[in-house]
């Protein structure tokens, strides 16, 4: 499945248009790791807990949105975009949309 951030294809035809396409995840903060990031909050610098658990959402999220597509019959996905959302002050939303389309 090809993905892609622009609204075509660069030497490709897109001669259908299937629709939206999507997926989502919700994850839970982990104490443990709220308790980390606050201490590291003093002294500054990444967060690499939170970076690995929102990387490891986008794939999840995107993995959910390609097969959204394949159930279609798409052979590539355009426009690609993320949100994020805070569900409540523990959890948080990541979602990967574009449109299915089938390429010649």
């Amino acid at each position: 499945m090809l993905l892609v951030t622009t609204p075509d294809v660069i030497g490709k035809e897109i001669y259908q248009t299937l629709g939206l396409v999507r997926g989502n995840t919700i994850r839970a903060k982990n104490v443990f790791r709220d308790i980390g990031a606050g201490l590291k909050s003093i002294v500054g610098g990444e967060l690499k807990d939170y970076t690995k658990m929102m990387t490891d959402s986008r794939e999840q999220a995107v993995e959910r949105m390609t097969e959204n597509a394949e159930e279609l019959g798409a052979n590539a996905i355009v426009n690609v975009r993320f949100a994020s959302s805070d569900i409540m002050s523990t959890a948080s939303e990541i979602l990967a949309y574009g449109t299915a389309v089938k390429l010649k």
